[in-house]
């Protein structure tokens, strides 16, 4: 009983000491101060590293089949935005200036579209024609998704998820964390992409998101027919891939349009 203790103990002390405060972006004119909890372990830099290795390769596989889209007029459209969006990046956290930031359009019925850590961004063709997105409706997803990246929220699910794991498995769970470098790589885009976010996250990213499509010129209100036609087309018979890792709240529209008066004066001011 007593060595049963000892091993809880020292899973706690190397699983604080293994953690720390931070906030990782700036809470903007929406206010999204909620601190994270990270492993440093888990560096920033080795988390985008192996995110960008993962989306070169789904760039690889696009690409040989044909459905890599890097011409057409959506193509270019989907550039515009996302310039206009990175652009103001940095009012979030300056350190996103620095970021490789890619932007890339694939061709697919899918109505999906992601940012991955470090700035990776792939928008499906699917998501822009079967909704009939405007530019400003495009902007807001677009945001939403730059928004995860600039939280960092799929790094802090994984610190999460490792804490679980070492508070159950005790302080050697830690060693072997590094010992499948493919494994974890697989982890990275797992917790950034495959998995649906926390409520709070959710909130964040359409915080955030709504403020850096405001700064970028873009009418925030297309968040709210953005979601509405999300919610529309969840009712027919397959639901969106982009919902199943972002579910839909009842309160989600409500937030937004409390919102929406705090960086109304940004989108005017940008409009000028």
């Amino acid at each position: 009983m007593r060595r049963l203790f000892v091993m809880g103990a020292l899973s706690a002390s190397v699983l604080l000491g293994g953690c720390q405060a931070v906030n990782t972006t700036s809470g903007g004119a929406v206010g999204v101060e909620r601190k994270q909890y990270m492993f440093s372990m888990l560096s920033t830099s080795e988390v985008n590293q192996m995110y960008a290795q993962s989306y070169q390769q789904t760039l690889g596989e696009a690409s040989s089949k044909g459905v890599l889209d890097k011409t057409s007029a959506t193509a270019k459209r989907v550039q515009v935005i996302a310039d206009r969006l990175i652009a103001q990046a940095p009012q979030f956290r300056p350190d996103s200036a620095q970021w490789q930031w890619e932007v890339n359009l694939i061709k697919s019925d899918e109505l999906n579209a992601n940012c991955g850590p470090g700035g990776k961004i792939i928008v499906y063709t699917g998501l822009i024609d079967k909704l009939k997105l405007s530019n400003d409706e495009l902007a807001a997803v677009m945001g939403h998704e730059i928004a995860h990246a600039l939280r960092e929220h799929g790094r802090e699910a994984m610190s999460k998820a490792y804490g679980v794991q070492m508070a159950r498995q005790g302080a050697g769970a830690l060693l072997g964390l590094g010992q499948d470098t493919m494994a974890l790589a697989d982890t990275v885009v797992q917790y950034s992409m495959t998995l649906p976010n926390s409520r709070d996250n959710e909130n964040e990213a359409d915080l955030i998101g709504l403020e850096l499509a405001a700064r970028a010129g873009y009418n925030p209100n297309a968040a709210i027919t953005l979601w509405n036609k999300m919610s529309e087309a969840s009712g027919g018979a397959g639901q969106p891939e982009f919902m199943s890792t972002h579910p839909a709240s009842t309160s989600r529209i409500a937030s937004l349009q409390a919102a929406i008066p705090k960086v109304m004066p940004l989108y005017e001011q940008a409009s000028k």
